[in-house]
């Protein structure tokens, strides 16, 4: 089989390697159909990250299960299937309180489409092996598009997480989204569909500051002083000034979210204090949101397709890849570029 790796910075390549085989009772065997990128992808091929290369890439999939142990028993062969980004067990006691991005049957920080916690290949892979697949993976709902869902086991559950549940404690609050990317559009999305008063979306790039408008959002395209006021600021940009605006935009006991930052960053702490910020840096436990986020979108108040940028076939990964920044979506048989 071929499996997409990152060979220098910003340089892609299918290599061969042996097809993935059943390890365990508990393994299933899917194809990936539908992939997109993690905004981080960005990162993980400029080279931003100390990674050890070659690496697999991808880590956001829909996909085909062909084969699966005799203990896997909720799917099978010819189900599709939304596969989290992150290894989990489901039965340790961090899986059980919902911590799946810290399972402990695993070695930390193990994940698909980077080298941490050992090799677990990556999801622009021809075959991919899925341990713990009665937990894993998650049934892709009947009418639910797989294109608009490429991003459900990691970057649209995130969104869901960083406003949902302020939004279920705190309707009508006010949310200030920083992004460059889909995270910061799927965010603005859902905290509309879930009652936020105002929402206030900055982004350099104008076409996703227009997707962002499409939704009913305020748009702005640089840091200004007026933000202030607000009781969530997600900072999905891992950009350290927009971190530190994030913070201090946020009222008394105000929440700051951080998607993920990757770089080292100065926090105007003095001010924080001041205010009682809560700030919040995770490495998000996907698996444990992924049905709160479907619901959402079964739902009809949210169109997640909006946020594509581009659907392509799965042939050009190589090439296409590193040129593009928001949503692109790589189909294949049956999921062909032309019919999707």
């Amino acid at each position: 089989m071929r499996e997409l790796n990152v060979v220098e910075e910003g340089r892609l390549e299918w290599r061969e390697k042996p097809d993935p085989r059943l390890e365990a009772r508990t393994d299933a065997i899917v194809r990936p159909l539908a992939a997109s990128t993690c905004d981080v992808d960005r990162f993980l091929i400029e080279g931003t990250l100390p990674l050890e290369l070659p690496f697999a890439l991808g880590h956001e999939c829909i996909g085909e299960v062909l084969d699966a142990g005799d203990a896997v028993t909720h799917v099978g062969p010819g189900d599709l299937v939304i596969v989290p980004w992150h290894i989990a067990c489901g039965r340790c006691d961090r899986c059980r309180a919902g911590l799946t991005a810290h399972c402990r049957s695993v070695p930390p920080a193990s994940m698909f489409g980077a080298p941490l916690g050992g090799d677990w290949s990556g999801l622009f892979s021809d075959l991919v092996r899925v341990p713990y697949a009665d937990t894993m993976l998650v049934p892709m709902p009947v009418g639910l598009d797989p294109v608009a869902l490429a991003s459900a086991g990691d970057n649209w559950a995130l969104a869901w997480r960083l406003v949902g549940p302020h939004l279920e404690k705190s309707p009508g609050a006010r949310v200030l989204i920083l992004s460059i990317g889909s995270i910061g559009l799927y965010a603005c999305d859902i905290a509309g569909a879930l009652g936020a008063s105002r929402r206030l979306y900055v982004d350099r790039d104008p076409g996703r500051r227009e997707i962002a408008a499409s939704y009913g959002a305020e748009v702005a395209a640089e840091i200004e002083p007026i933000f202030q006021g607000f009781e969530i600021a997600v900072d999905a940009t891992s950009d350290p000034e927009m971190l530190a605006t994030a913070c201090r935009s946020l009222v008394p006991e105000g929440i700051c979210e951080s998607a993920g930052h990757l770089q080292p960053a100065e926090l105007p702490l003095l001010e924080m204090w001041l205010s009682s910020v809560n700030l919040r840096i995770a490495r998000d436990n996907a698996r444990a949101h992924i049905h709160s986020a479907l619901d959402l979108v079964q739902s009809g108040r949210v169109d997640p397709r909006r946020v594509v940028t581009d659907v392509l076939d799965w042939e050009t990964l190589p090439e296409a890849l590193p040129e593009l920044r928001t949503k692109p979506v790589f189909v294949r048989e049956p999921l062909t570029a032309s019919s999707a």
